[in-house]
């Protein structure tokens, strides 16, 4: 899925304004999104070409929040530039299943008494 610099300026009414410059341009953030939506990667694993992943994960964090990325996905449905539909976008949800030995219960040694305390 990639988006060309003719289907952003389709798009480019949507973003928000910038209160100072950005290290990374807006349609550089979108190819970003996009890629990782398209392979399912990890933050960490996106590409050089698209910036530091740490500030684009800032920016998605931020405009997701204030529903500038659910405004955009929809304007990009509605002129067919994306084909997919999106309704819910989770992007590096992970889940680790741990061993019951792991979750972190006190260990207890030595000796233990059964139905009367030590102390009498």
């Amino acid at each position: 899925m990639k988006l060309t610099k003719k289907q952003f300026g389709k798009i480019k009414h949507l973003m928000p304004i910038a209160r100072k410059p950005s290290k990374i341009s807006n349609y550089q953030f979108l190819s970003a999104i996009l890629y990782m939506i398209e392979n399912g990667c990890k933050w960490r694993a996106l590409p050089k070409k698209y910036g530091k992943w740490h500030s684009i994960y800032m920016k998605f964090n931020r405009w997701s929040k204030n529903g500038t990325i659910q405004r955009i996905f929809e304007e990009m449905q509605k002129m067919n530039i994306i084909d997919i539909r999106s309704d819910v976008l989770c992007i590096d949800s992970t889940s680790i299943k741990v061993h019951p030995d792991a979750a972190g219960a006190r260990k207890i040694s030595g000796e233990q008494s059964i139905g009367r305390s030590k102390g009498g």
